[in-house]
C-alpha cells in the first residue's frame, strides 16, 4: 500500500477537504505538514458540515490526525476549533490527535504585526488573512520562535523572549506601538500550555513506527502550489512551501515516504486576494462561476475571483510538485454552458509562452490563449461513474489531462463524499 500526499495544484480552494476526507476514511493517519489556520477545508458528511482551518481532515472520522512541525500553530485558535468540533460530536483526544513538539507557535504579537504591516502597505497589500502566519514563519527562520515544547519550560523562557522582543519591539516602535508586554505574553502562554501539551509529542517517531508497521499515511497540504513561497506568484503567496516535497520535511519522514502525489484541481480557476490571474473573468461568466461554485473562502468568507481553466498553470504546478495524478473537482459548476474555454498558452510582448514567468510584472501582463470546446446540457452533479457523465463532459476531462500532461485519478461531482468517480486508487499505486 502506498502513502498519499494531497496538494492543491492551483491557488488553493480546489476542494481538498472533500478529497482528503474521502481518502482519510481509508488511511491509518493523516498529517498536516505546512501552513497555519488560514487554510480552510469544508467537509460534508451526511447532513453535517464541518469547517476546519487547522485540524487535519481525518479528525472527523476518528482517523489519527497529526499536526507536523512544518505547521505554525496558533494555540488559542486550536482550542477554539477543537471545542467547536466537540460541540458537533467529534471526539478528540491524545489517541487520535497529536501535535509535533517542535512546532512553532503563532503568538498575539504576530497577529499584531501582520495587521500593522498590511494596514500600512497601501498599494503593496498582498491580501494576508491577518492571522500572524507570515510573521510566525519569519521568527522560525530567524531562530527566535517559541515552540510547542517550550510550553513545558516557561520559567526558563527568558533568553528566548529577549531575542523575540529585541526584534518585535523595534518593529512595533516603527509603527508607533508600545513594546511587547512580556509578562502578559508569558501569562497568555501559561494559560494555554497544559491544553496544548496534552497532545504534544515527537510525532516523527510515532509516524516512523506507523510506517514500519505498514500503515497508510495521508499527507495533507494547505493552500496551493501557486501560493508556494518559492514557486508561486511571488510576492502574492503564502509564507510556507506548499509543494509536495514539503511533506517530508514538515512531518519528519524522509522524501521516499510521501508516495502517490495527488494534485487537487478545480475544473475552472479561482483565486482569493491580490495577485496576477491570467484567465480571470470580470463579466457575467465569471459571476456565474462564482455563484454556482459558492466561491467564498471557508476561513475568511472573502469572495473568490473566478476564471476559465488554465492548463498552463496546472501543467507547471504538476511538474514542480511531481504530481502522479489529479483529482478534478467541481465539474458540475460548468454544467449548462454552451461553450467552455481552456487556456493553452500565453502571449507576452509578441512571444508565445507555455509557462508562467517568474516576475510579477510579466505575470500581470500575460494574455491567455484559449481553446474553445462545446459545453454539455446534461448534469454531472452526483455522478459516480463515467456512464453518468455527458459525452462532452468526458471530452473536457480528457482534454484537460492531455494539456496538463498528468492523468486524472479521481473526479469529484459534489461535496458529498460518495459522489466520486475513481479512475485510479492512490492508495493502491
Amino acid at each position: 500500500m502506498a502513502n498519499v500526499t494531497v496538494i492543491g495544484a492551483q491557488w488553493g480552494d480546489e476542494g481538498k477537504g472533500k478529497i482528503v476526507d474521502w481518502l482519510a476514511s481509508r488511511a491509518d493517519a493523516v498529517v498536516r505538514f505546512q501552513g497555519g489556520h488560514n487554510a480552510g477545508h469544508t467537509l460534508v458528511v451526511g447532513d453535517v458540515t464541518y469547517k476546519l482551518s487547522l485540524l487535519p481532515s481525518g479528525i472527523v472520522t476518528g482517523t489519527l490526525s497529526i499536526i507536523g512541525n512544518g505547521v505554525v500553530l496558533d494555540p488559542w485558535a486550536l482550542k477554539s476549533e477543537i471545542e467547536k468540533l466537540e460541540g458537533q460530536g467529534v471526539s478528540i483526544n491524545a489517541e487520535n490527535f497529536a501535535i509535533a513538539d517542535n512546532c512553532p507557535l503563532i503568538l498575539p504579537l504576530h497577529r499584531d504585526l501582520d495587521g500593522l504591516r498590511e494596514q500600512a502597505a497601501g498599494s503593496g497589500k498582498i491580501g494576508t488573512t491577518g492571522r500572524g502566519i507570515g510573521p510566525a514563519y519569519e521568527d522560525k527562520v530567524g531562530r527566535r520562535a517559541i515552540r510547542v515544547c517550550d510550553l513545558a519550560h516557561l520559567d526558563d523562557l527568558g533568553p528566548q523572549i529577549d531575542r523575540l522582543c529585541a526584534h518585535h519591539d523595534a518593529l512595533r516602535a516603527g509603527f508607533g506601538q508600545d513594546p511587547v508586554d512580556r509578562a502578559a505574553l508569558v501569562d497568555d502562554l501559561r494559560s494555554i500550555a497544559d491544553y496544548v501539551l496534552q497532545y504534544a509529542q515527537p510525532v516523527w517517531k510515532r509516524l516512523n513506527k506507523l510506517r514500519k508497521a505498514g500503515a497508510r499515511i495521508l499527507f495533507e497540504g494547505a493552500q496551493g502550489v501557486l501560493l508556494d513561497v518559492d514557486h508561486g506568484t511571488y510576492p502574492f503567496v503564502t509564507s510556507s512551501n506548499t509543494v509536495s516535497g514539503t511533506a517530508a520535511s514538515g512531518s519528519g519522514l524522509g522524501p521516499n515516504s510521501t508516495g502517490f502525489v495527488l494534485g487537487i484541481v478545480k475544473a475552472y480557476t479561482t483565486r482569493v486576494g491580490s495577485g496576477p490571474f491570467p484567465t480571470e473573468l470580470s463579466d457575467e461568466v465569471g459571476q456565474r462561476l462564482g455563484e454556482r461554485g459558492h466561491e467564498f473562502g471557508t476561513v475568511t468568507g472573502r469572495q473568490r475571483r473566478c476564471g476559465w481553466f488554465d492548463a498552463v498553470l496546472v501543467r507547471q504546478t504538476c511538474s514542480i510538485s511531481g504530481v502522479t495524478g489529479i483529482a478534478l473537482t467541481k465539474l458540475d459548476v460548468l454544467d449548462g454552458f454552451e461553450t467552455v474555454k481552456i487556456c493553452t498558452g500565453y502571449r507576452l510582448d509578441g512571444r508565445v509562452l507555455d509557462y508562467l514567468p517568474s516576475h510579477a510584472a510579466e505575470q500581470a501582463r500575460v494574455e491567455p490563449i484559449y481553446e474553445e470546446m462545446e459545453g454539455w446540457k446534461g448534469t454531472t452533479a452526483g455522478a459516480r461513474s463515467w456512464a453518468d457523465l455527458p459525452a462532452q463532459a468526458i471530452k473536457y476531462i480528457q482534454r484537460v489531462q492531455e494539456l496538463i500532461e498528468t492523468p486524472v485519478a479521481l473526479v469529484s461531482t459534489s461535496p458529498e463524499r460518495e459522489d466520486t468517480i475513481l479512475v485510479r486508487d492512490p492508495f493502491l499505486d
